[in-house]
């Protein structure tokens, strides 16, 4: 059923005072062309809206669900689309249902390419405000954090992640990273990003957040977070998720249910970053399917008034939309019916039902538990005025569709990927240096390794591109089997130093031996952790570790270039690092080494004189730079050498080379017999 959408110039007390610049009578193409006035737009009368809907519409309006597509009308998913809806389309799921809002997925074809997901989003906004085009826009949303979790891959631009941002501590990279986001999604018609993670990742053991989260500090994470909203909400309607915290679980809720044990105190740090979220005006915050037992020991958050209502709303003061995390995850579906927790969602204040997978029992619940009174309509009333207030405020009626020519503009411009880039270079983590083994000398032999989950055969290349003479050795998979690791440990005799990708190791012991027998060989072992940033507590005899945060291109870029020197790495720890066998902390958040400040060798100066013994060399003065002969520092000054010298140049501590000469040998001829 198409809805109507009433015009008026009447304000309703506490309706967000937004004039709908356009409306939609002027985005929805020139078949309405004939039917428009002059003059201001009217602002949306939501509560004659409201008054018009059925109790199906109302329901439908809380309904945000996946579709099955990559345009409007496709039918080449049309097997899905029957089996969870019942009919073939994308556009005949939002009729039958009257959705409220859409959401993207790559495994449901929705994310091809930028211009497709305009076009898509496009067809599904035409197709919700119906042929007069008077209709209720959707909310077109998405789960684009960046690193770990993105929908939408290149050409969009590919973010190095979260915790990469946390290791860069800076609000300013925070907020380019939340328009980078806001701007390229707005460009392909999407409306909502369920960003950012706010959870804080204190439980190193977390199987689901880690480096979803940018950090564990509730002071750097509420900053980062509220300069990526208010980047973010320039273009679209940012989520702030996982409430009230799901960094200190060691249970993933997509196949369990987390309990929290922590006492109320600790309970205020995790919602710190909320609570500054909501300070700093988010238009959502996401629950999280997980138990707190300091709020309510009984029923998960998203399930809980006590969490919802009596926390979020009440104490915390939100006053936007609640969204469920998705309710067909294993901690809600493995638990209650979808009739079971379509109602008790709505009971405990949740004013979206996300992504269930049997929404036709979602909605029989619905149904049921208003004719028992269990629901009052007038309770999904106020869920459906939030999410009309919200459409009217993000501009979802003033301009629902995109527009095709920003995509190219947009999407993936080269400000966007300078920005990831940077990000990047200042998040390169530099965690262990013995011996100054990094950075690597100009045209050094590498070989290349890692554990196949920490994608070494992205890093090879580059490090080629670098100039290294790079010997590569790789296997699928996470754990290293034998036979890989003996061909490596063969490998790393000839060269000057192996380079391996761990990924996880705390929990793999298959990555802890290979780099254990990589040592043993003598040759320099550069560890880079790709995932989650403890794996150096596992590795004690690496020469050199350094954490990536993320195993894409974007990640690597900061990495490779802090080995070659082309940076002087700058990340800090945005957790702390607990030591192998839990005995307290191996390193604290905040630490990151740096090679410090950069010096330059003065060229050693040899002299040829007549007569035996007359020759002679000078030891220059230059500040960092210590000069060897024979493994001892030998002062400033000029010496006398009858036949030949090897000097070499080192630095102090606290100082770098970069691209510099470090050794000079030379034989004396003068004065010896012919």
């Amino acid at each position: 059923m198409t809805r109507r959408l009433f015009l008026g110039s009447r304000k309703r007390s506490g309706l967000v005072s937004v004039i709908v610049a356009g409306m939609l009578l002027s985005t929805v193409g020139a078949a309405n062309a004939d039917t428009q006035t002059s003059g201001p737009p009217a602002e949306p009368d939501i509560d004659a809206i409201i008054a018009d809907m059925t109790l199906n519409e109302k329901i439908g309006q809380m309904t945000w669900t996946h579709v099955y597509g990559s345009s409007a009308n496709d039918t080449s998913m049309a097997e899905q689309n029957q089996k969870r809806y019942g009919v073939d389309t994308p556009a005949q799921v939002v009729e039958k249902y009257n959705l409220g809002g859409v959401l993207y997925f790559a495994w449901s074809g929705n994310t091809n390419n930028p211009m497709q997901i305009a076009k898509l989003s496009n067809g599904l906004q035409e197709t919700a405000m119906g042929e007069s085009g008077d209709g209720v826009p959707l909310a077109i949303t998405v789960d684009q954090e960046g690193g770990l979790v993105a929908r939408i891959g290149p050409p969009a631009t590919v973010l190095p992640g979260n915790m990469a941002l946390g290791a860069t501590f800076d609000p300013g990279l925070a907020h380019a990273q939340g328009e980078i986001l806001g701007s390229e999604l707005r460009a392909m018609g999407i409306n909502v990003d369920f960003a950012p993670v706010l959870d804080l990742n204190s439980n190193p053991d977390n199987p689901v957040i880690g480096i979803r989260s940018m950090g564990e500090d509730p002071d750097v994470v509420s900053s980062l977070g509220v300069e990526q909203i208010k980047g973010m909400q320039q273009y679209v309607g940012a989520a702030a998720k996982h409430f009230p915290g799901h960094g200190d679980t060691s249970v993933d809720s997509h196949y369990g249910l987390p309990i929290v044990t922590y006492d109320r105190e600790t309970l205020n740090k995790h919602l710190q970053p909320f609570q500054a979220a909501i300070d700093a005006g988010v238009d959502m915050v996401m629950t999280a399917h997980i138990i707190v037992e300091a709020i309510d020991p009984d029923m998960p958050g998203t399930l809980s008034h006590k969490v919802l209502t009596g926390l979020l709303r009440e104490e915390m003061g939100f006053e936007g939309v609640i969204t469920t995390d998705a309710l067909d995850m294993a901690a809600m579906a493995d638990e209650w019916t979808q009739q079971e927790i379509a109602v008790m969602a709505i009971q405990a204040g949740s004013d979206i039902l996300l992504n269930s997978p049997d929404i036709e029992a979602s909605f029989a619940g619905v149904r049921a538990a208003v004719a028992s009174g269990e629901i009052t309509e007038a309770r999904l009333d106020e869920s459906v005025r939030r999410i009309l207030e919200w459409k009217v405020e993000r501009g979802v009626f003033e301009k629902p569709l995109a527009d095709p020519d920003e995509v190219a503009a947009v999407v993936g411009n080269s400000d966007h990927l300078a920005t990831a880039k940077q990000i990047s270079d200042r998040a390169a983590t530099l965690l262990r240096n013995e011996e100054q083994t990094l950075p690597l000398a100009p045209g050094s032999s590498v070989l290349m390794v890692g554990a196949g989950s920490g994608w070494p055969e992205l890093m090879g290349p580059m490090l080629a591109d670098q100039g290294f003479a790079v010997t590569e050795e790789y296997e699928n998979g996470s754990s290293p089997s034998e036979a890989y690791r003996a061909r490596a440990v063969a490998a790393a005799e000839g060269v000057d130093a192996v380079v391996f990708t761990s990924n996880n190791a705390t929990g793999n012991t298959a990555q802890q031996r290979m780099v254990e027998e990589l040592t043993a060989t003598g040759t320099p072992v550069i560890v880079v952790a790709t995932r989650n940033p403890y794996d150096i507590s596992v590795f004690p005899n690496a020469d050199a570790v350094i954490n990536s945060y993320g195993v894409k291109k974007v990640n690597f870029h900061g990495v490779v270039r802090a080995i070659a020197g082309e940076i002087n790495p700058s990340g800090k720890l945005p957790v702390n690092v607990p030591r192998a066998d839990g005995g307290g902390i191996l390193l604290p958040l905040g630490f990151g080494l740096d090679y410090g400040t950069k010096a330059t060798p003065a060229d050693v100066v040899f002299t040829n004189r007549p007569g035996r013994g007359q020759d002679a060399y000078t030891i220059p003065a230059a500040e960092g730079v210590d000069y060897l002969i024979d493994g001892e520092i030998v002062d400033a000054g000029t010496y006398r050498k009858a036949r030949s010298v090897s000097v070499t140049a080192v630095a102090e501590e606290g100082y770098y080379f970069d691209d510099a000469t470090t050794s000079w040998s030379y034989t004396f001829t003068t004065g010896l017999p012919g």
